[in-house]
């Protein structure tokens, strides 16, 4: 340092001359009038619109309440802006579970596992005695013996029974891992 004192330059990566003063900065106050706390939140001032208000958490949530998102769009605008949102949530909500480890990104169930509970109609949730009693009730409603020559109710029949086999396996591992 050899005399000149405190190096300004500072931090990792050392950004140089970029905000290389130390003065503290004055923080915006929330756009509420009469309240004093930190405005962190921006919320825009009309729909559609770059300009924006710095309410704090509280407000911010009061402002959002009463939100109207397709205001000021005509029927057309609103509808294919419905379709957009609705399709960026389908995507990520099909993505979603292929999180980490390939699984629901809980660490609760495989792709297979929700695939073989969907074919018994069954939440993700399902417990084991769930399980078994759809798997009963759908295979008495289908089996060949039941609907001998129905080529449709023995398709259904080896898809639940798969699903069953599925799960079933898929609980043993529970069992013995835990």
């Amino acid at each position: 340092m050899s005399g000149k004192g405190r190096s300004n330059n500072w931090g990792f990566p050392k950004w140089g001359n970029y905000g290389s003063s130390r003065e503290t900065v004055a923080q915006k106050e929330c756009d509420r009038h009469g309240c004093e706390e930190a405005g962190l939140c921006p919320a825009p001032k009309t729909p559609n619109s770059p300009e924006r208000w710095y309410f704090c958490q509280k407000h911010a949530a009061e402002y959002n309440r009463g939100w109207d998102y397709f205001e000021g769009l005509d029927k057309e605008q609103a509808a294919e802006r419905q379709r957009t949102e609705q399709r960026d949530a389908n995507a990520y909500a099909e993505a979603s579970h292929y999180g980490w480890a390939g699984g629901t990104g809980d660490g609760g169930r495989t792709a297979d596992e929700l695939l073989a509970l969907e074919a018994l109609g069954l939440e993700t949730d399902a417990d084991f005695d769930a399980i078994k009693r759809s798997f009963r009730i759908k295979a008495k409603a289908v089996h060949p013996d039941v609907k001998p020559n129905d080529e449709e109710a023995a398709k259904e029949f080896q898809k639940i029974q798969v699903a069953y086999e599925v799960l079933k396996q898929a609980e043993e591992r529970r069992e013995w891992k835990g």
